[in-house]
């Protein structure tokens, strides 16, 4: 079966299971994204415990 194939065959599937709606929503989530986010993420202090509780209290109010 071809690339083009595959992909047709796919996209009914998920009509079929999801509808049209339904898929475009599953597609919307399969977004690959950029970046290294391990890279990232390290390069991020981690909230001392004082930030941390303000941003709690922030967020109850």
């Amino acid at each position: 079966m071809k690339q083009t194939e595959i992909r047709k065959t796919g996209y009914q599937a998920l009509i079929n299971a999801l509808g049209v709606v339904g898929m475009l929503r599953f597609l919307q989530q399969l977004d690959i994204g950029s970046g290294d986010y391990t890279l990232e993420r390290q390069q991020i202090p981690d909230p001392t415990l004082e930030e941390f509780q303000v941003f709690v209290q922030q967020q109850s109010d």
